[in-house]
């Protein structure tokens, strides 16, 4: 026969006892961030995939048309800061090339927005700073 546990008894399950054995085992004392607020950030359902490639060093790549923006911004940051104007129209020779590629296969990702750059442009511009 079992024994009954008297009425108004709490019961305890397996995984309240887990937690109970290990609380009495000192397991729980000095948790990293124990006793802490939560940080206070705005709602994000990502949050621990977030948190998850960061604390691993991981990154994500980005969609084929962000890539080919984020490039395009670095070509023009390396054209404007290029030593000679050679290398200032070698450089957005290179992107404009990959841009228009882009433009006629086409990439996946978000639209692209992006032309091809004005060399002559930009050239000038170089000129001028160079004063």
């Amino acid at each position: 026969m079992t024994e009954r546990k008297p009425l108004g008894m709490p019961f305890e399950s397996w995984v309240d006892r887990q937690i109970r054995e290990a609380q009495e085992r000192g397991e729980f004392d000095n948790l990293p961030g124990a006793g802490k607020p939560l940080p206070d950030r705005p709602h994000d359902d990502l949050w621990w995939i977030k948190q998850k490639i960061e604390s691993e060093g991981l990154s994500m790549p980005l969609p084929p048309t962000l890539a080919l923006r984020k490039q395009a911004e670095e070509a023009l940051a390396q054209a404007r800061g290029a030593r000679t104007e050679s290398e200032v129209r070698r450089i957005l020779d290179e992107i404009n090339q990959k841009i228009r590629d882009a433009i006629r296969t086409g990439l996946s990702g978000p639209p692209l927005n992006l032309m091809p750059f004005d060399v002559d442009k930009i050239v000038s511009e170089w000129r001028r700073s160079q004063r």
